[in-house]
Formats: C-alpha cells, sequence, structure tokens
C-alpha cells in the first residue's frame, strides 16, 4: 500500500490588534521600481556537460561569436560539448545608473546537462523597449552539481541547469524616468482596500495640510508642498505611521496539503461538521505459474491484484467557541488529516459560517 504523507502547518492569532506599520511597508510609489532585463548568450567551459552538437542554435552562436573575434568556421564544422545556450534574466533597481553592478540568472537553453562553474560570455541585456540597458558577463554559480559514486551512479543536488552571475550585470544605459519632473507624488497600495487608502490621504493630510486625495481602493495622490524639496517630501510621507488591521486570512496549497491559518478567524456558532473517508488498498502478489512435468511449457511469474475499498463512517464533531483555537481543537481531537481539514475548511467556507479572506494556491 502506497501512503501519501502531507506537511500540515497552522499559524494562528490570539487576538486580533492593530499594528502600527509605516506607509512605505503598505504602498508602492509610482514610477519606482525594478525593470526586467531579458538577453541570450553563451556559458563556456563546460566539462562535456553543454549542449553538444544536438541544439543548432548553440553551433550557430558560437560560430557567429568567433566570427565578430575574427574567426570564420562553418557552423557545421563546430562541435563542441563544453558550451551551452542561455537565457540571461535580471532586475534592474529603480534609478539605476551607469555603472551599478546587479546579479543576473543564467537558465540553460538547450540540453545542457550541466552549466556550473562556466563562463558566461558578454551577453547584451535589453529592456522591453529593445534597448540595451546593461552587459552580462562573468562565472556562473549554481550551487549544485553532479557527484559521481565509484560504481558509476549520480546523485544530482539542486538544479545545476540554471545559475547565477552574482555582481555579473553592469549598467550601461539610464532608466528615462525622471523623478524630480513628477508634479505629484501617487501612491499605489500593494493591497487595494478603501479604508486604508482614506486612512492614508486623512494622516497625510493631518501632517502636512490638505495635499492628499484617495482616488479609488488603490491610489492617493499627494501634491508637492512648495516649501519642500520633493525626495525629502516623499522620504516624510513614507515614514507617516498608519494602523494596520491583521486580516484573518487562510491560505492553502492543496498541492502540497499546506494550510496556513493567521489572524482572528471567527466561526458562526453552533456548527456541526460530519467528514468521513474513502480507502483504498492496492496489493499486489508474485504468483507462480508451473507447467505439468515432461511438458513443453515454462514456468511464468504473474501478480494477483488485490483492491478493497473501505469508507469510514462519518463522524458528527460540534465546535464549542466562536474562535480559530476552538476548531483547531476539535479538528485536532479527531486526528484530522491536512486533505480532510482542506476540505472541512471549504466547506464551512461555502456555507457562510467562517469569517475570513481564503487563497487557494
Amino acid at each position: 500500500m502506497r501512503k501519501i504523507f502531507f506537511l500540515f502547518l497552522l499559524i494562528f492569532g490570539i487576538a486580533y490588534s492593530e499594528n502600527i506599520v509605516k506607509i512605505k511597508d503598505e504602498v508602492n510609489v509610482l514610477g519606482v521600481r525594478e525593470n526586467y532585463l531579458t538577453g541570450y548568450g553563451i556559458v563556456v567551459g563546460l566539462n562535456g556537460t553543454g549542449d553538444g552538437t544536438t541544439s543548432r542554435y548553440t553551433l550557430l552562436s558560437v560560430a557567429n561569436m568567433l566570427r565578430k573575434m575574427g574567426i570564420y568556421i562553418d557552423p557545421n564544422q563546430v562541435k563542441t560539448k563544453n558550451a551551452a545556450a542561455v537565457i540571461v534574466t535580471a532586475k534592474m533597481p529603480p534609478f539605476a545608473k551607469s555603472g551599478m553592478a546587479f546579479d543576473v540568472t543564467v537558465a540553460s537553453l538547450g540540453d545542457a546537462k550541466d552549466i556550473s562553474n562556466g563562463v558566461l560570455i558578454r551577453t547584451p541585456l535589453k529592456g522591453p523597449d529593445g534597448k540595451i540597458y546593461a552587459f552580462a558577463q562573468g562565472p556562473v554559480s549554481t550551487g549544485g552539481g553532479y557527484s559521481e559514486s565509484n560504481k558509476g551512479g549520480k546523485i544530482q543536488k539542486n538544479f545545476p541547469t540554471t545559475g547565477v552571475v552574482v555582481n555579473g550585470g553592469i549598467i550601461e544605459r539610464d532608466l528615462p524616468f525622471n523623478y524630480r519632473s513628477m508634479d505629484s507624488l501617487i501612491l499605489t497600495l500593494k493591497h487595494p482596500d478603501f479604508d486604508k487608502a482614506v486612512e492614508i490621504a486623512n494622516v497625510i493630510n493631518k501632517r502636512f495640510g490638505n495635499i492628499a486625495e484617495a482616488l479609488d481602493a488603490t491610489t492617493i495622490k499627494v501634491k508637492y508642498p512648495a516649501n519642500y524639496d520633493k525626495v525629502a517630501f516623499t522620504s516624510k510621507v513614507l515614514n507617516l505611521e498608519i494602523k494596520s488591521d491583521s486580516e484573518p486570512t487562510i491560505v492553502i496549497y492543496e498541492r502540497t496539503g499546506t494550510v496556513i491559518l493567521s489572524g482572528d478567524i471567527k466561526i458562526d456558532t453552533p456548527l456541526y461538521v460530519s467528514h468521513g473517508n474513502i480507502y483504498v488498498i492496492v496489493t499486489k502478489k508474485p504468483v507462480i505459474s508451473q507447467p505439468p512435468p515432461l511438458s513443453a511449457g515454462q514456468t511464468v511469474q504473474t501478480q494477483q491484484v488485490e483492491t478493497v475499498v473501505k469508507e469510514e463512517k462519518g463522524r458528527i464533531f460540534k465546535v464549542p467557541g466562536p474562535s480559530l483555537k476552538d476548531l483547531v481543537k476539535a479538528l485536532n481531537d479527531l486526528g484530522v488529516s491536512p486533505r480532510d481539514l482542506i476540505a472541512i475548511i471549504q466547506a464551512i467556507k461555502n456555507a457562510g459560517k467562517i469569517h475570513a479572506k481564503i487563497i487557494v494556491m
């Protein structure tokens, strides 16, 4: 019988409380963001673990690279397993200036088995507008690889076809964004909420006067005062303190059986729950078929498969109180598995008896 084990993670709050946080913890500033860069490159110096001759584009790339260096060679004559075609990705930090260094991620594009300890040849990184904003180059670190035993067996650690070039990217072009040219400060909530947007606007107005307005559940528009430097003013606004409610949340990872419950989750009582399980047990027994003596038959080994379906009787239990602790205690007393817990929580939510935000991953 095959047994499947599930991870059950439970986090819950004792009391619903208001936390004091800074505005910058709840919002983003419009225009201040990371930008994605992408490029195509070649990693060389591999120990026979590259793309080889099966990836045609790798051979063409190597031939083109040599041609730029003044070495002309027919791509059909390129035969190397020490090179691999890769896709290079990176996040360009906000307000990036020429000369700044940042990490880049390298991932194999072909059928290379391992790109660790290879060297990424200078690769141009382009933005969504097709312009080159940075170049990447340097040794690739994967943090993994293969270890081979004396008997020829191999053990893989991590994923050796994806790596990082630490500080391998260099900014060559400044972003076309001038922060001081903006006539107002636009704040966008990380988690849209009308009440929170209004509260942030009120806190700013209480400190600087009537300059902030909540446009919707996500956006707060703040006018720059005439007697403040824009950068200094933005810093002061982002460091203002607001109250942040701990919203009751249940996160369910169905693929791993993980359930996370946080905050003061309330349950409408009285609540009665009945839940049963069906178990399927499959067993295989070897059966030897022996032919009669002096016959021309052969001994054959087969398998006898036996399937047993067992259904547990549904058990009805009562949740004694309206809090999450009461529900957890009742389920723990019954020895409910994470898979059963997921089904029970979803059923209680559908019945409208549990007050929490549920996120299914």
